[in-house]
């Protein structure tokens, strides 16, 4: 019984050093991907001041026009 206990006690022990060094790994991804968001906001203004933009919707291409449809008739064919 105590050598369970015991072989219990370091699994626990591996355990909470796995998790920790996964959460050291997590927090170092989260960094760098704030570091690399950051850098790409950065970019983004740089792109704006370059193109003399107020925001990127003025990149946005115009709204298709809604297409005219005589009336009594459908502009889809399900019917033939």
């Amino acid at each position: 019984m105590a050598e369970k206990i015991r072989t219990l006690e370091t699994e626990k022990k591996n355990l909470l050093l796995e998790v920790d060094g996964l959460k050291k790994q997590a927090e170092s991804k989260a960094t760098a991907l704030e570091s690399e968001v950051s850098m790409l906001r950065e970019e983004v203004e740089s792109f704006k001041t370059l193109l003399g933009l107020k925001d990127l919707t003025d990149l946005d291409p115009p709204a298709p026009k809604p297409e005219k449809v005589e009336k009594g008739k459908s502009k889809f064919n399900i019917l033939k």
